[in-house]
């Protein structure tokens, strides 16, 4: 297709903070890549640019952040020749492209979920998106319906369900005050705790043990937006090991 006017949109959700959204590329070296980075919003766009070297279309804009939450996000991209509104979760973008020229043309597939392996260097680095997405719209087609439908064609479907898993995973909310103990295990010479943490605050005890027998305890925190575990051991020379990352 070749296009001058594009209205893409989708929802989608996800723990994964790497994953191709949307992709499709032409013959004339016009590309959109929609994508996760770092669990941010990436739209790469070009429009074309010529083999001299004058006319450089690639334009990159990011937005988001935080978005590995496993929460719907909605998505809502309208181009109108080099003008175009991007709209995360509401809060809407405004760019124009890199280069001179106006149409998109996609005159090979276009894919949802990944890209196809081009040879390319920057194909083979990106990783296919894992998550959830529902409401794809692309220029007035509902690509989800077609696609549960199997009214595509040609299309290529791969290992897709037509239904959302939730993860297994239970997270637990603490506010300022609030704690969670759980009982010891008495006579064990092997202390163990694995855990994932998401928090605004710079500054905040983790976790704290006092071991048997009075032989010290350990502490996890955050200072200043860096971990630091303290082992205090009272039966040692070094009675105290400090690690921050």
């Amino acid at each position: 297709m070749k296009t001058l006017k594009d209205v893409i949109s989708l929802k989608f959700k996800t723990s994964e903070s790497e994953g191709v959204i949307f992709h499709g590329e032409g013959q004339q070296g016009d590309y959109i890549t929609l994508e996760l980075k770092k669990a941010k919003l990436v739209l790469n766009l070009n429009l074309g640019s010529n083999q001299l070297g004058s006319i450089f279309g690639h334009t990159s804009v990011t937005t988001g952040s935080l978005l590995d939450d496993h929460h719907w996000h909605s998505i809502i991209i309208e181009r109108h020749g080099r003008n175009i509104n991007l709209t995360l979760d509401r809060h809407m973008q405004h760019f124009r492209t890199n280069g001179e020229f106006d149409y998109l043309d996609l005159d090979y597939e276009i894919t949802f979920g990944g890209m196809p392996f081009s040879g390319k260097p920057s194909s083979n680095s990106r990783k296919n998106f894992k998550g959830c997405m529902e409401s794809i719209n692309y220029n007035g087609n509902n690509i989800t319906d077609l696609a549960k439908r199997k009214k595509l064609e040609p299309s290529n479907v791969g290992n897709l369900s037509f239904s959302c898993v939730e993860p297994h995973t239970v997270p637990v909310f603490f506010n300022a005050t609030s704690y969670l103990e759980v009982p010891g295990r008495p006579s064990q010479d092997l202390f163990s705790v694995s855990f994932l943490f998401r928090t605004w605050n710079p500054s905040g005890l983790l976790l704290f043990s006092n071991f048997a027998d009075d032989l010290g305890n350990v502490e996890i925190d955050i200072n200043e937006g860096k971990v630091s575990v303290h082992i205090n051991v009272t039966q040692a020379k070094k009675n105290r090991i400090d690690i921050s990352s």
